[in-house]
């Protein structure tokens, strides 16, 4: 491989600028032997009946443009409540639902666990931490509301943004852990007495090791981690060391496939279809089940214009301190070899009806490739 390399501040890889279009014979050969080896290594992998009695879920933000949808579709009318989120996915033959709990009363709780039941789905709530002292109560309720319902996982985020975004030095990255840490220490104590398990996302905030560790430091059977398979992408990180990583301290998942493309100043980065992308999904499944044989996969399938991951400018390495070069020319030789064609799917020349129609149609495909490729019921 041909390349010209320019290092910028903390030895961080800056510029990847030439990169042959085509590795040599050897290298194809060696990585054919490698993956053939792991697959008799490992057979359980590549034996669908291994997830035969697990079944996919849905986390709304699979139906991110359809729920409370202001467009007035016939074919895809918009969802207004956990309620018919929950009877759809029953209607395309999805097994449960992650979804928002946020002031439900208890009544509402009871209808949709009546409604779940019914129709033998599971269900996660997607919470907000307690942001202050303050705020606990309000945590608390909606805790309790989620269980109510039937859910005995709930899944929350500490960044609602993109840390390569929100931040722009690392002191400031730094006092987001603190508060982040200082939420995470609030809600335990009403997790464990709810006894209901709190997942933490990955959510383009923590690379691996650094939730690891805060995970480790809090010290919390009831409170582990909600693994994207995606996200850490944007983070320079390998998708499978991450999973590897994370999996033992892992209660539920989101579940999705990566296409990725180079642009001038890093890379784009899409959910597509399951089955589309590079990553290794039978692979991961088994490595999560491997650690928790109770773990859910829930589907999350975005569909968006492409994310930029601006890796090559300098304002992105901010909060990066300490990744060493080598991450950044892997994920670009990742970009490289799986670059996805013929591009990556974009959504902002589609028309509102079209775009909800796409939304189906890849939640539908990923929800097939589930039954058919990985062998779940």
């Amino acid at each position: 491989m041909t390349k010209e390399i320019v290092y910028g501040k903390n030895g961080v890889l800056l510029v990847l600028s030439r990169v042959m279009r085509n590795f040599n014979v050897m290298d194809r050969r060696e990585f054919l032997h490698r993956t053939s080896m792991a697959a008799i290594t490992v057979p359980f992998l590549r034996m669908p009946s291994f997830f035969k009695d697990m079944r996919m879920g849905i986390v709304v933000h699979s139906y991110a443009h359809r729920w409370n949808s202001k467009v007035d579709s016939q074919k895809y009318p918009g969802f207004k409540s956990a309620i018919d989120l929950i009877e759809h996915c029953h209607s395309i033959g999805a097994g449960g639902v992650q979804v928002m709990v946020r002031d439900w009363t208890q009544d509402f709780a009871m209808m949709v666990r009546d409604r779940r039941e019914k129709l033998d789905l599971f269900l996660e709530g997607s919470i907000s931490l307690p942001k202050d002292a303050e705020d606990i109560s309000r945590f608390q309720k909606d805790i309790i509301a989620a269980k109510e319902a039937g859910a005995d996982i709930v899944r929350s985020v500490c960044l609602s943004g993109r840390r390569y975004e929100n931040f722009g030095s690392i002191e400031a990255f730094q006092d987001f852990t603190a508060n982040s840490v200082a939420s995470l220490e609030r809600a335990e104590p009403v997790v464990r007495k709810n006894k209901i398990k709190l997942a933490i996302e990955n959510h383009k905030d923590w690379r691996a090791h650094e939730l690891k560790e805060i995970l480790k430091n809090l010290g919390s059977e009831w409170v582990g981690v909600n693994l994207d398979f995606g996200n850490n992408v944007a983070l320079i990180e390998d998708p499978m060391e991450v999973v590897e990583t994370l999996a033992p301290y892992t209660f539920t998942t989101h579940v999705k496939d990566m296409g990725v493309a180079g642009y001038e100043h890093g890379f784009l980065l899409s959910e597509v279809p399951l089955g589309e992308g590079f990553l290794d999904l039978k692979k991961m499944f088994g490595i999560c089940r491997k650690h928790f044989a109770a773990v859910k996969f829930n589907l999350e399938m975005i569909t968006r214009d492409p994310l930029k991951i601006p890796c090559l400018t300098d304002d992105f390495w901010a909060t990066f301190p300490s990744v060493d070069s080598r991450e950044l020319a892997r994920t670009l030789r990742t970009v490289h070899q799986h670059a996805y064609q013929p591009s990556l799917p974009e959504i902002a020349p589609l028309k509102p009806e079209q775009i909800l129609a796409a939304e189906e149609q890849n939640i539908l495909s990923s929800l097939k490739y589930s039954k058919t490729a990985l062998g779940m019921s």
